[in-house]
């Protein structure tokens, strides 16, 4: 069995959105058993500022093995220089893990200067190749879901160009699931066949259509900072769990009832 931690949107920008990205880490960095690894799925900084690439450098390093790609509002050379220490570039950040009997596909699904996403040809044809290259489990992380989630205004800038990592799922009876981030939502669906698990986010939580009449409230920005724990078994099966990380001064999550 394989356990991988799931964060996602921490938009690193003041005080308030590193309080709650380094409560999330320290929160991981405390458990009792080494995780497989930590996926970061995009938006890290909120302005592409060196600043924040920096300050997010520091709040997301961690004992446990960590990959990190960037969202809609990332810039990739920023993004290289100061968050990844690599040489600036425009091209598209897509990495992978290799770890435990298991691998982890992450792709750049950011579009210069757009909110939607949209995987490049050099991304699908890279992610064709690390399919191609094992046969081994794949889970596949980005930061924009391929599918609607039915929240209108995540859903207008959603992954488009789709139907061209369906094929490659198609191809690959290996991949397992798809991860994303983007909607600040916990969120399970399908996509392809597979399982789409998309992760709450660290810096506040979407409110769904049906739990506001305002259309300029969109977000709780009271909601602990979550995020998803996957759980990949031996017969390549995957379980996702969903927590929220209790901070100074919010009250506690309340446990099961006694028995």
């Amino acid at each position: 069995m394989n356990v991988i931690a799931h964060l996602s949107d921490v938009h690193i920008d003041d005080r308030r959105s590193m309080d709650r990205t380094r409560a999330v880490m320290e929160h991981l960095d405390a458990l009792p058993c080494d995780l497989d690894a930590v996926l970061v799925t995009g938006d890290i900084a909120d302005h592409a500022l060196p600043a924040e690439y920096e300050a997010a450098r520091k709040l997301l390093t961690s004992r446990h093995p960590t990959l990190i790609c960037p969202g809609n509002h990332d810039e990739r050379a920023a993004f290289r220089r100061h968050l990844l220490g690599e040489e600036p570039s425009v091209a598209p950040i897509d990495q992978v893990l290799r770890a435990g009997g298991f691998v982890i596909a992450l792709c750049d699904t950011s579009v210069p200067g757009e909110d939607y996403g949209r995987m490049e040809e050099t991304t699908l044809a890279w992610l064709e190749d690390v399919l191609a290259g094992t046969s081994a489990p794949v889970l596949v992380g980005f930061h924009h879901p391929p599918v609607t989630l039915g929240i209108p205004y995540v859903d207008g800038i959603k992954q488009y160009g789709e139907e061209r990592l369906a094929g490659i799922a198609a191809r690959s009876p290996h991949l397992v699931a798809f991860l994303a981030g983007h909607a600040h939502t916990a969120a399970a669906t399908t996509f392809a066949g597979r399982p789409l698990l998309v992760a709450p986010g660290v810096v506040s939580t979407t409110r769904l259509p049906w739990e506001t009449a305002d259309e300029n409230d969109l977000v709780h920005l009271d909601h602990a900072p979550s995020l998803a724990f996957h759980v990949l078994h031996d017969d390549h099966r995957l379980t996702t769990h969903y927590r929220p990380v209790t901070m100074p001064g919010m009250p506690a999550t309340p446990g099961p009832a006694g028995r």
